[in-house]
């Protein structure tokens, strides 16, 4: 039996709670990192597929340096390749030093789930002029006050995390009182916690919010909180924090927090310690995700396709070489040095096409004996490769080999035996990809759930539809309907289509499992896989 201490509700009969899957994107670097230090060599017998997951095993692996998340997040769009809803935003609100991250945490902890944003409201604080950093210095300047705040960036960024783009948060340091020069690269928010002070006090923002939580807690408590954490975290003197409390921190709680509470949906009492509340809001969103799930593998499997290939599929010219690196690969008693060197050569013929779909303008050169030539040079900022792991990693070295200096992505997509949704585990973008033409590599493509996940991710970091070439040594013709249908800009060039899928949804007649025959890995039998998506890889 609850108490009324528990947990207040207001009227919030019109809340919806969408996924609670996120990611965080690396896009720090080039994307160099290869998997070429992983291939045996071409005599050495063939080895068994290992896997760093299993059902049983937690969602997270915890190393010396870094965590390791091997849940995935499921498609966050529909066969047509939108998000048919956007993220769910939760908002906290409090006192300062009232638990707002703690029952976030908590929150996140009760979902058991790895993929959730939590996004802080003291990320936001506005660049302080000198005036106001000698302000500061003196404990003189009001941070507790709405004009302290960046609204307008504010806003912008959870509009955009909410429409499933990815963004950009600044890092405030709040030693110097000023923000770091690398802000964090956040994306993939199907629910988002967002905690602060104020996170009431602007209309916009109020908006944005689906659900609204007060977290309650005694003025007392929240005075010894704010001493013990700006003195050992922030290097505060306990003078200075005193005369800050008294001068701006119980004020503004008194004009501009505390009146806020009317506004929530939920008020929950005493902070991250009441669990009654937190797992009564647990199981609300959990209710939630059950009637949000989405099918999409089901759904582009099912679709009879009767209409004929669409105009932006190219298929190289069936000559006689192409036909015969085919019947190499294709030929399962050809040897994996074999393998792999033919296929390297079919690869470099599907990037050198690939190329010329890339936009180029005129110009004029000097020859050596002094003439001029009328010529093409390619017109755009720059090309970035991206490749669907593993597979599509092997496709790297003949797009080096003919664009120098390209910049290089990876995005590791697997498939789910439970649910055979393809789930996004990993990507490493370049920073400013959208500024650039991209060709996404992969090895072979069936029902297209795999590809239309990497497309999507590429969208939600603001790359053009029309600057994305999908290039892929087999594909099915149901996958090049799913992708031409679900973005019909992006063009897509193979070496081959073939007809239909088997029961497994592998292609037919097919090539094998690329990835198992050219890294010389056999095909656990627990796996079904697009393409060559398999864990631990």
């Amino acid at each position: 039996m609850l108490s009324q201490s528990d947990i207040t509700l207001s009227d919030c009969s019109g809340a919806r709670i969408s996924g609670c899957w996120a990611l965080r994107s690396d896009t720090s670097g080039s994307g160099e990192d290869s998997l070429d230090r992983l291939l045996p060599p071409a005599g050495a017998p063939r080895r068994k597929s290992t896997t760093s997951i299993s059902k049983t095993e937690p969602s997270l692996l915890r190393t010396g340096t870094r965590t390791i998340y091997t849940a995935g997040r499921p498609p966050w769009y529909n066969e047509h390749g939108t998000q048919p809803k956007e993220a769910f935003v939760i908002g906290l609100c409090g006192g300062s030093a009232s638990g707002k991250t703690t029952v976030a945490n908590k929150i996140i902890e009760a979902l058991d789930v790895p993929w959730v944003v939590l996004l802080s409201m003291d990320s936001f604080y506005k660049v302080l002029s000198p005036e106001e950093q000698v302000l500061a210095s003196s404990n003189d300047y009001n941070f507790d006050h709405p004009s302290a705040f960046d609204f307008e960036l504010l806003v912008a960024t959870l509009r955009k995390l909410k429409q499933g783009k990815s963004v950009k948060i600044p890092v405030y340091d709040f030693t110097t009182h000023s923000r770091h020069k690398d802000w964090k690269n956040v994306y993939g928010a199907s629910v988002i916690i967002f905690e602060g002070i104020m996170s009431f006090a602007d209309k916009q923002l109020l908006q944005l919010l689906d659900m609204k939580i007060f977290v309650d807690t005694d003025s007392d408590i929240r005075l010894v909180r704010r001493l013990r954490r700006d003195i050992t975290e922030r290097g505060r003197e306990i003078e200075g924090v005193i005369k800050q409390y008294n001068k701006f921190v119980k004020p503004a709680f008194d004009q501009y927090i505390e009146p806020a509470m009317r506004l929530a949906d939920i008020v929950v009492p005493r902070g991250g310690g009441n669990m009654v509340a937190i797992d009564l809001i647990v199981q609300h969103v959990h209710s939630q995700l059950e009637k949000r799930e989405l099918n999409v593998r089901a759904l582009l499997a099912s679709v009879q396709q009767t209409q004929p290939l669409p105009q932006t599929l190219c298929v190289l010219e069936s000559t006689p070489q192409v036909k015969g690196l085919h019947t190499i690969i294709r030929n399962k008693e050809t040897s994996r040095d074999e393998f792999i060197f033919y296929s390297k050569r079919l690869m470099r013929l599907l990037i050198e096409r690939a190329l010329t779909y890339l936009p180029s303008q005129t110009c004029v050169v000097q020859t050596p004996q002094g003439q001029q030539y009328e010529g093409r040079r390619f017109n755009g900022k720059g090309i970035t490769g991206v490749s669907i792991l593993r597979a599509g990693e092997t496709m790297e070295p003949a797009l080096r080999a003919v664009c120098k200096d390209v910049r290089i992505g990876k995005i590791l997509i697997q498939t789910n035996m439970d649910s055979g949704e393809p789930e996004l585990h990993y990507l490493r973008l370049p920073k400013d990809i959208s500024e650039d033409h991209v060709i996404l590599m992969d090895s072979t493509v069936s029902t297209g759930a795999a590809a239309m996940m990497a497309v999507r991710v590429l969208l939600d970091h603001e790359v053009q539809e029309d600057r994305i070439v999908l290039v892929s040594l087999l594909m099915a013709e149901l996958g090049v309907h799913s992708v031409a249908y679900a973005f019909p800009k992006v063009k897509i060039i193979t070496s081959a289509v073939d007809k239909s899928l088997d029961d497994s949804l592998h292609v037919i007649p097919g090539i094998g499992d690329f990835g198992d025959r050219y890294f010389g890995t056999d095909v656990s039998d627990d796996w079904n896989e697009e393409g060559d998506h398999e864990p631990g890889c």
